[in-house]
């Protein structure tokens, strides 16, 4: 039987959707509206770059111009509505998916024991009792406020002093829990004072094949078709020996078919989607409007398949010495409808109250016209008063030929 498919037109229709990009950027951004749009992403980077604003707050902004960061933080640290753990990197992600990261403690623990012990962090085990006891009697710390007379190590800022390198990995093993940030600095405290009990680690038992199941059906509802490979990539938790299983009992099951999706440069994919899900008679018309996107937006966090979807080949370059760098050192993608346009360099100088653009890169494909800057412009005084600045700035030949 010839496999369903999904052209390429349609396959960035339902990927944005599932991003919540293909909708008009509109509605609250606080509270319970918040944390809808948090879950229907299943999780928010945080980045520490603060160029113009930092990631998590761009990323949210971006689906919702009414966001500002006080809501985020509310959610998170007042409310509890979002725990800080990781996926493929630091994220805030919904409470309720709490139960199912006691597999990631697990595997977290396994994992960093060994690869730091490899990296020469000797001693941070031996330190764990003495994190534990100061943080009964003391309450919630910071990383300065332990291992005070330890020599860190002379590997670069990662290389931490043994304290700090303990409570990094009794965080991430689920007995300590991160309650919130001053600055970008986190704030740890005892699990049990802050989860509720019947969900702390050794008082819920957790099936880790159900947990697994839960990782998979969830990356597939956001992604809308995938391969076994990003499946496994999503949360960063699975395996891809777990998903291909998981994939081959789904599809003989019928819970998942066999498509093939058109990619930009014309060439199919065979991938995994819910059996006749992507009906695109219910999809919303792409809105017009420009979007400045964050690197870390989930829609680009796995590169090569926005690449295969989009044609849009993106890298951060904030680890290239500066005269390697093809673009710039933290460049954001820009968005219209359901095209990548290019990239925009752009800073936020707070001294001067100026949103500076640097230089625009159209993609080779995108023909720029007056009209198309003056969407730019209309996307860019709306960052501009997200981050409360007085006004923008575009450097003299700011528009760039394609790279």
């Amino acid at each position: 039987m010839a496999l369903r498919q999904l052209d390429n037109r349609t396959a960035r229709a339902v990927f944005l959707d599932r991003h919540a990009l293909l909708e008009p950027p509109t509605g609250s951004a606080k509270g319970t509206a918040l944390l809808d749009l948090i879950q229907r992403l299943g999780f928010v980077q945080l980045d520490s770059i603060n160029t113009v604003a930092r990631a998590h707050d761009m990323i949210l902004f971006s689906r919702r111009p009414s966001y500002r960061a006080k809501n985020l933080k509310h959610l998170y640290e007042r409310d509890r509505a979002l725990f800080e753990h990781w996926t493929h990197d630091a994220a805030v992600i919904p409470m309720e998916y709490y139960r199912h990261w006691h597999l990631r403690f697990q595997r977290d623990a396994d994992m960093l024991k060994s690869r730091w012990k490899n990296w020469r962090r000797d001693g941070f085990e031996q330190r764990f009792e003495t994190v534990l006891q100061h943080i009964r009697d003391h309450g919630p710390v910071s990383s300065s406020d332990v291992g005070k007379d330890e020599k860190k190590g002379s590997g670069g800022w990662w290389d931490w002093h043994p304290s700090k390198t303990a409570l990094e990995f009794l965080w991430r093993s689920g007995a300590l829990t991160v309650i919130g940030r001053q600055g970008f600095q986190k704030r740890y405290d005892l699990t049990e004072r802050v989860i509720d009990d019947h969900l702390c680690p050794g008082k819920l038992q957790v099936d880790p094949e159900e947990t697994v199941d839960w990782l998979c059906n969830a990356a597939m509802d956001r992604l809308g078709f995938a391969t076994s490979g990003e499946l496994a990539a999503f949360w960063d938790t699975v395996s891809t020996t777990e998903t291909r299983e998981w994939s081959k009992q789904a599809l003989t099951k019928g819970e998942l078919e066999e498509i093939e999706v058109t990619c930009a440069d014309g060439r199919t994919r065979r991938m995994l989607s819910r059996p006749g899900s992507e009906d695109v008679n219910h999809l919303n018309k792409p809105p017009g409007r420009i979007r400045v996107l964050s690197p870390f937006d989930p829609m680009l966090r796995d590169r090569n398949r926005a690449e295969k979807l989009f044609g849009f080949h993106y890298r951060i370059e904030v680890f290239v010495p500066a005269p390697k760098r093809t673009y710039g050192y933290y460049v954001f993608p820009l968005l219209e409808g359901d095209r990548m346009i290019g990239r925009i360099d752009m800073k936020a100088h707070r001294d001067d109250d100026a949103l500076r653009v640097s230089a625009v890169w159209p993609e080779r494909s995108v023909r720029w016209s007056a009209a198309r800057t003056g969407r730019l412009e209309s996307e860019l005084d709306r960052v501009r008063r997200f981050t409360d600045l007085g006004r923008v700035e575009f450097a003299e030949n700011w528009l760039k030929d394609p790279i």
